[in-house]
């Protein structure tokens, strides 16, 4: 995780990123410590990034790499803003000992656009990753990965349609079917027959946009639609607010970038 410094919201595809209402950094900074200490609560290991005043979308982890099995598999940015987090990224995984480092040869932007199961690696593409970055990230992480055509410019990350709700099996996610294409919907219906289903309601609200360690669930507090299936399913939803972020287009889970690391 990275806490924020500042923000530059410099464009609007949905309704609560409006270049016309500012960030209120100290309201920032207080929903993002609460996601930190919320972690450390339930029992997890939180490792803070150290933020850089010249990178303001750093705050959002989850792009800036994906990692696997201790692996790890640096980012290379679409939009040169945000270029200068990459090597940042890679700087502090080889200073903690990872032996596994990859920097990137095509686009991908971490777990923004690489969700993690048991066996595979859903990737989307459409808006930020590139289609070449899948072989390349099959090849370094030795899974299947099963490409994922986002169309709707409001879900522009996967991460923003889909959440793994328990990457120790392959059957537990929840995803919005509106932001895929309709062979990626049918592939996903295909794949997880059980799928929670979220409304397009949770979904505008980055209710997908959520962190599961497989009975936890936190996710942004409006998407209140999805507390009812979590709870049917056996989760434990935890409704976070991270309006401030919101704005800048990420929630729990950009804000989150996951270390799979069995030997940590």
């Amino acid at each position: 995780m990275c806490p924020p410094t500042h923000f530059r919201v410099t464009y609007s595809i949905n309704p609560w990123m409006d270049p016309a209402k500012p960030v209120d950094l100290p309201l920032a900074l207080a929903q993002w410590e609460d996601l930190r200490d919320r972690y450390r609560s339930l029992g997890h290991t939180v490792e803070v990034l150290t933020p850089r005043s010249d990178l303001p979308d750093m705050v959002y982890a989850a792009n800036g790499a994906t990692v696997v099995d201790g692996r790890v598999l640096g980012a290379r940015f679409a939009h040169p803003e945000r270029t200068g987090e990459a090597a940042a990224h890679l700087e502090w995984f080889r200073s903690h000992g990872y032996p596994q480092v990859r920097e990137p040869e095509h686009v991908n932007e971490g777990e923004g656009d690489f969700a993690v199961t048991a066996s595979w690696l859903l990737a989307g593409r459409g808006f930020r990753s590139s289609p070449l970055s899948h072989p390349e990230a099959q090849e370094f992480f030795g899974r299947p990965v099963i490409g994922l055509d986002l169309v709707d410019p409001r879900y522009y990350h996967l991460d923003t349609a889909l959440c793994v709700l328990d990457d120790t099996t392959d059957t537990e996610i929840m995803y919005y079917p509106g932001a895929f294409s309709p062979g990626s919907r049918a592939v996903l219906a295909r794949l997880f027959p059980d799928a929670i289903i979220a409304t397009e309601a949770d979904a505008s609200a980055l209710g997908l946009n959520a962190v599961s360690d497989g009975l936890h669930v936190l996710l942004p507090q409006a998407a209140a639609g999805l507390f009812h299936p979590l709870r049917e399913r056996g989760y434990e939803p935890i409704a976070m607010d991270l309006s401030e972020l919101l704005k800048g287009g990420g929630s729990v889970k950009c804000c989150t970038q996951e270390l799979r690391d069995p030997g940590r």
